[in-house]
C-alpha cells in the first residue's frame, strides 16, 4: 500500500477520469500509480497525457520503448515497473524470462543488434548520461532520426522518474506477488 492516499476515480475531474481510463485500461495497469500523482492534478494531466501522446504518435517502435523501461527498471531495481512491463515484450518475442535478463545483452539470444544498442543506450542514460560515448551514440544515429533520439531519451529519464516515484511512495510494494 502506498505511503500516501491514493485518490479514488470518482473524484476526479472529467478530463483527469478520461486519461486516467484510459491510461490504467479502466483500473487494470497502473491504477495505484495513477492515483497517487493524481494527488497533484497538473503533474497527473501533463504527464500521463504526455504518454499517452507520445503512445498514439508511435515515432518509436514500442519494441524499443518497452526494452529500455525494462533496463532503467531493472538498473533501478523497481520491481514494480520490472513486473508490470516485462510481460509487454512478450507480444515483441522476448520472453519474460529473457527480460528480466536484459542487463545481460551482449549475448542475449531474443535481441536484435539494434535492441542490444537500445539496452546499452538506456544502461549509459541511466548511470552516467554525461559520459554516453560518441561511437554508441553514432550507432544509435543509423538507425533513429533525432526526433525518435530525443523521445527515446525522454521515457528512459522519465523511467528513471517513475522508478523513483514509485520507490519512494512505496507504489506497488507487492507488485512482484502479483505478477509472479
Amino acid at each position: 500500500m502506498p505511503r500516501v492516499a491514493e485518490r479514488a476515480p470518482d473524484t476526479l475531474e472529467p478530463a483527469l477520469r478520461a486519461l486516467y481510463d484510459s491510461y490504467t485500461q479502466g483500473g487494470t495497469v497502473f491504477a495505484d500509480q495513477f492515483s497517487v500523482l493524481a494527488q497533484v492534478d497538473p503533474a497527473a494531466r501533463h504527464l500521463y497525457g504526455m504518454l499517452a501522446e507520445l503512445k498514439a504518435r508511435a515515432a518509436v517502435p514500442y519494441r524499443y520503448i518497452e526494452i529500455a523501461i525494462v533496463v532503467v527498471s531493472l538498473l533501478n531495481d523497481c520491481p514494480y515497473c520490472v513486473a508490470s512491463h516485462a510481460p509487454r515484450l512478450a507480444v515483441e518475442g522476448i520472453t519474460e524470462a529473457g527480460a528480466n535478463r536484459l542487463l545481460d545483452y551482449a549475448d542475449h539470444p531474443e535481441l536484435t543488434d539494434v535492441d542490444k544498442l537500445v539496452v546499452r543506450y538506456a544502461i549509459e542514460v541511466t548511470r552516467s548520461a554525461q559520459r554516453v560515448p560518441d561511437d554508441l551514440f553514432d550507432a544509435l544515429r543509423a538507425h533513429f532520426t533525432e526526433s525518435r533520439l530525443v523521445e527515446l531519451t525522454l521515457r528512459i529519464a522519465l523511467c528513471g522518474f517513475f522508478n523513483r516515484f514509485n520507490q519512494a511512495l512505496q507504489i506497488g510494494e507487492h507488485a512482484s506477488d502479483v505478477h509472479a
